[in-house]
C-alpha cells in the first residue's frame, strides 16, 4: 500500500501523525506528508485508519 497526502485538502490536524507516526509527518508547510514508498507491513491497520478518520479525506492511495 502506499499513500499520499493531498495538500490543498489537509488542514494540519495531526490525526494521521497521531494515529500513525511511523508514515506520516509534517512538512515544512505545517502539513501531513506520507512516507515515499510503500507503507510498511506492521504499520498497515495504522495506516488505514489514519486513512479512513481524515476529516477531509486527504489521505489517498497512490
Amino acid at each position: 500500500m502506499k499513500l499520499y497526502v493531498d495538500q490543498d485538502l489537509c488542514i494540519s490536524c495531526g490525526l494521521c501523525i497521531d494515529a500513525c507516526p511511523s508514515v506520516f509527518s509534517w512538512n515544512d508547510e505545517g502539513k501531513s506528508v506520507a512516507i515515499d514508498g510503500e507503507v510498511p507491513a506492521d504499520a498497515e491497520n495504522e495506516a488505514r485508519e489514519a486513512l479512513e478518520n481524515c476529516p477531509t479525506e486527504a489521505i489517498k492511495e497512490a
